[in-house]
This record gives C-alpha cells, sequence and structure tokens, in this order.
C-alpha cells in the first residue's frame, strides 16, 4: 500500500463515519474488506505517518487542545491527527499552529473540552480489522512482527523531535503557537 492508496482508505473511513458510527469504527468496517496482507500494509504506513509527527511542536500543540498530554495521550493525539484526513495532516504536520482552525478544535475549546483530535481508537483499527477477517486462526500481532522484521528497518533513534521547550510556559507557548495558545489559554498574557 502506498501513500495515496493509505490516505484513500482514510478518506473511505470519514466518508462512511457518522454520529453513530465514529471514524475508528468505520476504518475497521473500511480495513475489513481489505485482505490481512494489505492491512499489514496499511499498518506499516499508518506508523509512518504517527512517528513523522513525533516532534515537540506538535506535541506543544496536543498539549494546549488537551489540556495536558501525555506519551500515551501523544500516540491518541497522532492518530486523531491521521484520522483528520490528509489535508489537515499535512498541514499541522508543516505547522501545527493551523490546528487552531480546525471546526473541532474550535468547538472544543468553546466548550472547554479537552478530547478534541485524540482517538485512541484510531491506533488499534488495523489489529482489529485483521483480526476480523483472519478469524480465530491468526493473530495481528504475530502477523504484525513477521512483517515487520522482514521490512528494512529504520533507526528510531534518529528520530528528530526539533527543539525541546517548557509547555508549561505559557508565554513560551504563546510566542511558538499564538492561535493556539489564544485559542486554549486566552488572549491575554
Amino acid at each position: 500500500m502506498d501513500t495515496s492508496q493509505f490516505w484513500t482508505v482514510i478518506e473511505a473511513a470519514r466518508s462512511a463515519s457518522a454520529a453513530d458510527k465514529p471514524f475508528a469504527e468505520a476504518l475497521v468496517d473500511e480495513l475489513a474488506t481489505r485482505t490481512k496482507d494489505d492491512i499489514l500494509r496499511y499498518q506499516e504506513r499508518f506508523d509512518e505517518a504517527r512517528e513523522a509527527v513525533y516532534r515537540w511542536d506538535v506535541w506543544a500543540a496536543a498539549y494546549l487542545i488537551g489540556g495536558g498530554c501525555s506519551d500515551d495521550s501523544f500516540m491518541d493525539f497522532r492518530a486523531g491527527l491521521i484520522g483528520m484526513g490528509r489535508e489537515w495532516y499535512e498541514r499541522a504536520a508543516a505547522f501545527p499552529d493551523v490546528l487552531a482552525g480546525h471546526p473541532a478544535v474550535m468547538a472544543a475549546a468553546e466548550a472547554y473540552r479537552d478530547e478534541a483530535v485524540f482517538d485512541e481508537a484510531v491506533n488499534y483499527a488495523a489489529s482489529y480489522a485483521f483480526e476480523r477477517v483472519a478469524g480465530d486462526g491468526e493473530d495481528f500481532y504475530e502477523a504484525w512482527n513477521e512483517y515487520s522484521a522482514s521490512r528494512a528497518s529504520s533507526d528510531e533513534a534518529s528520530v528528530d523531535m526539533g527543539e525541546d521547550f517548557d509547555f508549561d510556559d505559557p508565554n513560551e507557548m504563546r510566542r511558538r503557537l499564538p492561535q493556539l495558545a489564544a485559542l486554549c489559554l486566552g488572549s491575554t498574557p
């Protein structure tokens, strides 16, 4: 599955989601129409997309939107960012402050809710779909370990997260993410 096909899967699930069918559920349904190998290839692209936004500036955006953000929550934020679709993902990857203009982020800030963007279930969509397709005969994580071992490995230690900074310093957050800080912290320094 190439990058374009990956985003086609995401967009198909976004189109199928509704108030009574959350995105993650629609994504499982979409993936379950594919082969086990396709699901593993999807997971590979998903991991690449999630790791590409493993950066301090994106984490700071998650911290503002979520009113704080642990390691686990940041994984859920990045999954939710992917679930927003390619356009928003790429915009936020280029400059996370643009998330201040996303309708879900604006609505959540207005209502003092901190769940916008965070979507834990998206992290597990491939495993649920794989097990639906495979039935009881094959475990996703065993198949994933075998699949990923056969692929060229990358050096995870070389991940460049950018410049670290203090998320608890409101002035620093306002300087680095002015729109999100205004939305989430208020406009007064």
